[in-house]
């Protein structure tokens, strides 16, 4: 009971509880568009590939706006962002219902609303995703995300059904206009938010891009999420891309029918909610991941075999509840391990990784199933999620759940005879240690995680060098851009990176001296002495 208390214990948060009901919303509209899409496709004479396209459509977006998304959810009001991504979702969809209704689509314009829509759900994603740890406490952020996870397969359960209602009864314009109308959800939620006013980092946007980037590069903890979950992407998406080919070409199904295939996914994603806290306890995020990929790929494999939609039907809500398993758990992982100031371009490099991998997988396998029978691509996508899921156990997933992620205070300020301008650089900076024969080992081993952090937090270039005419003398070495650069890198680091510097002090004999260098000629002011 506890277990099961816990997994819905974010919803005791009003301000994220009326955010999440938004999202849930937007996402039922979301799905019933999905539905009416593909449907629509098949009617207007479209090929498997593309009504697997449709999925692509959906998914590509995040691979184009992803970055820059995240860079805007660390930048700017990341409630701001939330109102103006749904805004312009609103315009796309009300686009897409209107030259529906007036019969003036097409396959074309239907991929280019879709990818539309999709543009200002990437648009979203990172800042929604960013703001879970404001609204939540951080013990309770991989609860969120599971939530988060759920209220898109809970809308799986709701908007396929629904969608493949109306498209049966009223025609798929109608589905896309409702689709319009839910984005107001958001909208409500997000405007009613009034978010306390947030330090900004004063980041040019080239610069907090690869800013982005290098962290993700130089956390090993998040490329090994990264990993695992770009090969899961890749084969799961076979699951969304073709179900609507096996609905209607191997059970000869309706729309109807293929909406309660969905359904059931999406019910199977619900009714693993529960039971993920407790699971998670047990056997962790990386057990999670790996049960869940090998619960996917038992999925597809009966969805390949079996004679009817009757028996896949269990197969798909299993499905449900493995693909929330592992995506709920590598996306907590990523949420665990970003500190704050560059969460949202983290968790954009997450999304662009797992949208990406779906929507060059729905294409790959839209692809074989127009060149082959549909079971091929199922049956590869099985033995891809078998792969993946062994490869777990060598490469395990680990979240941040032990890290101090807060800025560290004690970093004193730089002791300057000149104040360099802010855009001066190159900047080198030198650290000279000393480090007794013994401990020399013990060092150079724990210089490999200063390394690492100097280079999460800003630095281009790093080297450490032992000096030849003082074997106990060491020189770390590392580039910055600019002066800029340097000053935020000092306020990047965190308490969890100071351990790391701690260790390092542990095994010197003296005060390391700490030296800062900046390109001749450039513009500076005297210190007053």
């Amino acid at each position: 009971m506890r277990a099961l208390a816990s997994g819905w214990a974010p919803l005791r948060y009003p301000t994220w509880r009326r955010l999440w009901a938004g999202q849930l919303t937007s996402h039922v509209g979301t799905w019933m568009q999905l539905v009416g899409a593909q449907w629509l496709m098949l009617e207007l004479g479209g090929s498997a590939l593309l009504v697997a396209l449709v999925q692509t459509a959906v998914s590509l977006p995040v691979v184009v706006l992803a970055l820059p998304a995240g860079v805007l959810g660390d930048l700017v009001d990341r409630r701001r962002v939330l109102i103006a991504s749904q805004a312009v979702a609103f315009a796309a969809a009300l686009a897409l219902a209107i030259s529906t209704f007036a019969g003036s689509i097409t396959p074309l314009s239907l991929l280019l609303l879709t990818f539309t829509v999709g543009l200002a759900d990437a648009l979203r994603r990172p800042a929604w995703q960013a703001v879970q740890q404001e609204l939540v406490p951080r013990e309770l952020v991989a609860q969120a995300v599971a939530l988060n996870s759920a209220s898109v397969n809970a809308a799986r359960a709701v908007g396929p059904a629904l969608g493949g209602l109306i498209v049966a009864t009223a025609g798929p314009a109608w589905v896309f206009a409702a689709n319009a109308v839910s984005f107001l959800a958001v909208l409500v939620a997000a405007s009613s938010w009034r978010r306390k006013p947030q330090p900004t980092s004063g980041e040019a946007v080239r610069g907090a891009l690869l800013a982005g980037l290098r962290f993700a590069r130089s956390s090993p903890r998040l490329r090994r999420v990264l990993r695992s979950t770009l090969p899961f992407a890749f084969c799961a998406s076979a699951v969304w891309s073709l179900l609507p080919v096996v609905a209607a070409d191997r059970f000869g199904l309706q729309s109807g029918g293929y909406g309660v295939l969905l359904g059931a996914v999406g019910l199977g994603a619900v009714a693993g909610v529960a039971a993920i806290p407790r699971l998670r306890s047990s056997v962790g995020p990386n057990g999670l991941v790996i049960g869940g990929g090998a619960l996917l790929a038992a999925s597809l494999l009966v969805l390949a075999l079996a004679p009817s939609a009757a028996l896949a039907s269990p197969a798909l809500i299993v499905a449900g509840s493995a693909w929330i398993a592992a995506v709920s758990s590598l996306n907590a992982c990523a949420q665990t391990i970003l500190p704050a100031w560059v969460r949202a371009r983290g968790l954009a490099v997450f999304l662009l990784t797992l949208q990406g991998g779906q929507a060059a997988g729905a294409a790959l396998w839209g692809a074989l199933a127009d060149a082959q029978d549909v079971r091929l691509p199922l049956l590869l996508a099985a033995a891809g999620l078998v792969a993946n899921a062994l490869a777990g156990l060598r490469w395990p997933v680990r979240g941040g759940e032990d890290l101090d992620l807060t800025p560290a205070a004690s970093w004193s300020e730089p002791q300057l005879a000149i104040e360099p301008a802010p855009g001066a650089g190159p900047v080198l900076v030198s650290v000279e240690y000393r480090v007794p024969h013994d401990a020399q080992s013990a060092f150079e081993q724990a210089m490999r995680a200063v390394e690492r952090s100097r280079r999460r937090a800003g630095a281009r270039r790093w080297g450490l060098f032992r000096d030849l005419a003082d074997p106990e003398r060491y020189l770390e070495v590392f580039l910055l851009p600019s002066w800029e650069e340097h000053l935020q890198l000092r306020r990047r680091l965190t308490v969890a990176d100071l351990r790391f510097y701690e260790r390092v002090r542990e095994l010197t004999s003296a005060e390391p001296v700490e030296r800062h260098l900046v390109a001749a000629g450039e513009p500076h002011s005297a210190v007053a002495q």
